[in-house]
């Protein structure tokens, strides 16, 4: 079996800390912290199977859809399941759906090891207080930036280094032994139900009635096409030109009457009386 080398390891642990210290661009670091799609596929590069590495990921991605984080609090991380997941499923060859029943509790464990870094950061407020009380623009920057990100390289970097180059192995080499098993059916058939439940969680969030269709379209599609073997490129690629239509279709209507009438006021004789 495949495992993973001392580099690769130290690899991935090295990307996953950028993303979780919000190193990498700022707000669009925090971005790849909700999905597990960019850590997916450093994972495939790192591990040299990028297309298997992208459809393991699609499948946690589905699970996440719904994840939201209010005050920057989540209550899993999808980039730590993936950094996790998707290598034991390249090493143990797992099902996409395998894959999702092993993502999930490493997420739930990567929430907490986030709230752990705040707890950190706590400490280095003296540090903002002091460059504060000096009026020292350089040392604010340091201790709002610097010092919060350098912890969380010393956190996450040697954490998600031992669960990759430990840990990995031993879950693959375990799913592995349990093959053709009641125990990776029941991983598979509860993997499957999390995505469902992913997918329905942001549709009932979308609260748009009116573009339920587009779900109904996607999902018969789905079930259409299933014996073609469509990708999920191809999918996305049907799922942009038909946003496009729509967006085209739809370009310079008027506002409906219901919106147009509570956004503009009309002002009779007794409106001005009321005023003045």
């Amino acid at each position: 079996m495949e495992t993973l080398s001392v580099m690769q390891s130290f690899l991935i642990a090295l990307w996953t800390a950028a993303v979780m210290s919000r190193w990498l661009g700022g707000g669009a670091t925090l971005t790849l912290r909700f999905s597990p799609l960019m850590t997916g596929l450093v994972v495939g590069i790192v591990m040299g199977d990028v297309a298997q590495a992208m459809i393991v990921t699609a499948a946690l991605q589905m699970i996440y859809m719904g994840v939201f984080s209010p005050g920057g609090s989540m209550p899993a991380e999808p980039s730590i399941a993936a950094a996790i997941a998707v290598p034991v499923a390249l090493m143990g060859n797992l099902a996409p759906e395998a894959a999702i029943a092993v993502a999930v509790p490493v997420g739930l464990l990567g929430s907490y090891l986030y709230q752990f870094r705040f707890f950190i950061n706590t400490f280095l407020g003296k540090y903002t207080d002091k460059a504060v009380e000096d009026l020292n623009a350089k040392a604010i920057s340091r201790s709002v930036i610097m010092y919060p990100t350098i912890a969380s390289f010393v956190l996450f970097v040697p954490l998600v280094f031992i669960a990759l180059y430990f840990g990995a192995p031993v879950i693959a080499d375990v799913i592995t032994a349990l093959e053709g098993t009641v125990v990776i059916h029941v991983l598979e058939v509860v993997g499957g139900g999390l995505a469902a439940i992913g997918i329905a969680t942001t549709v009932y969030v979308i609260g748009r009635k009116d573009y339920m269709v587009f779900f109904f379209l996607a999902y018969f599609m789905s079930i259409v096409f299933k014996s073609l073997d469509v990708t999920m490129v191809t999918y996305a690629i049907f799922g942009v030109i038909i946003a496009l239509i729509f967006v085209q279709a739809t370009k310079g209507k008027q506002v409906p009457v219901k919106e147009s009438t509570s956004a503009s006021a009309t002002f009779d004789d007794d409106d001005y009386d009321d005023g003045f």
